[in-house]
């Protein structure tokens, strides 16, 4: 664990030293998350930024639907199809079934 006491300045703006920087990894451009905490606690949690158009990926219903995904795939519950006619014939199938 790394701690060190920072200066607020009258603009708002605080310097993360280098030493912080190269522990955390930062570079400049980096974006960081500032949370804070209910009792007036601080975090600054880096984050990746995603292009507009990707993050739909990263909502948290679709995330939910990739992990249920990945269970039926290590259960074994998919089908496999040699053509696309056999997986339209085997929905039309379950389809009628109800």
């Amino acid at each position: 664990m790394l701690e060190t006491v920072l200066q607020v300045r009258s603009n708002g703006q605080i310097t993360l030293p280098s030493n912080v920087r190269k522990k955390a990894n930062l570079k400049e451009g980096d974006l960081l998350a500032v949370i804070v905490e209910a009792d007036g606690t601080v975090r600054l949690v880096p984050q990746i930024a995603i292009d507009r158009s990707q993050a739909y990926f990263w909502t948290r219903r679709w995330q939910e639907g990739e992990h249920e995904a990945d269970e039926d795939l290590l259960k074994g519950r998919f089908h496999e199809f040699e053509t696309m006619e056999e997986a339209i014939q085997f929905l039309d199938e379950r389809d009628q079934q109800g």
